[in-house]
């Protein structure tokens, strides 16, 4: 089967470019990963896929399910010792400051997507996906980026640098498919950390304390994805997509439910290894205080 094609914030359009500006909002991010990308190729299973998981998307309690993801990815981070990278690389104090903010980023984001993932691997699969609370019952979190989280920005997947296509052709082959992740295309904006942090990363990749901690990692977002507030439903009818398209969704999302614990690892690692960087909760939500009535039918 061919690669799905992903669409970016910036060549979407319609209900498209709609679902991903809302997913946006409600997980406090200044962009979107590859998964989400590759789900906009498929545009009525995005829009059938955010009816199902908007509202948990911008609940407390998903919230807390990422916070707990990232959590236990610091202590297996923790546990498996120091990189070195941070303090082997010679970067200016703006570099610095800008790389830090790239590293927090993609260490908040991921475990939101490995929960998110989880759920619609689960309901893919017809799982047991949410408990059965009052729609607009459960507590909400504020929506948009915090106002100091970096821009995502992203290299180009084959760059002119022929040293960095061959990193990424490693990158890709350790970390499996559907594609190059985005959190390596960020940091290759830093060649020489990004060099550095991943011939320091691939040996721990390869090992089987890491594959242990993944697992674990795996688990614990699929016990969350299943305690969501409101169940998830993604019927194949729902989707309204054609047989074949059905397939690759699936197996899509199989692979990128599959690796999303390494790179949650993978940047908790790093994040680890930037000594001022905080690691649990980078980016803490306050409640969003709106009328019930609002919060009952706005994302419908």
């Amino acid at each position: 089967m061919a690669r799905p094609k992903q669409v970016s914030e910036r060549e979407a359009y319609g209900d498209v470019e709609r679902v991903l500006y809302e997913m946006r909002q409600v997980l406090r991010v200044t962009g979107l990963d590859v998964t989400v990308r590759t789900w906009a190729g498929f545009e009525r299973f995005l829009v059938g896929l955010w009816e199902a998981m908007g509202p948990n998307a911008e609940t407390r309690a998903f919230e807390a399910a990422a916070d707990e993801v990232r959590a236990q990815a610091v202590e297996a981070a923790e546990r498996l010792g120091p990189l070195g990278a941070w303090g082997a690389v010679s970067l200016g104090e703006s570099q610095r400051y800008q790389l830090r903010g790239a590293l927090e980023l993609y260490h908040y984001l991921d475990p939101k997507m490995l929960v998110f993932t989880s759920a619609v691997k689960l309901a893919l699969q017809d799982s047991p996906v949410g408990a059965l609370q009052p729609a607009g019952s459960a507590e909400r979190i504020e929506r948009g980026a915090p106002a100091r989280m970096m821009a995502m920005e992203w290299v180009s997947e084959r760059p002119d640098d022929a040293r960095l296509r061959a990193l990424f052709k490693d990158i890709l082959a350790t970390v499996g498919p559907p594609s190059l992740p985005g959190e390596f295309r960020g940091l290759a904006l830093w060649p020489e950390y990004l060099t550095e942090a991943w011939e320091r990363l691939r040996p721990r990749m390869k090992g089987e304390a890491w594959a242990h901690a993944c697992d674990a990692l795996l688990a614990t977002s699929r016990r969350l994805a299943r305690s969501l507030p409101y169940p998830v439903a993604l019927p194949r009818e729902r989707g309204a997509v054609p047989h074949e398209d059905a397939e690759v969704i699936q197996r899509m999302t199989e692979q990128c439910e599959w690796r999303l614990p390494v790179l949650v690892l993978g940047m908790a690692t790093l994040a680890c290894d930037v000594g001022d960087l905080e690691r649990r909760l980078p980016f803490p939500a306050e409640a969003r205080l709106v009328p019930d009535y609002v919060a009952v039918g706005e994302l419908r």
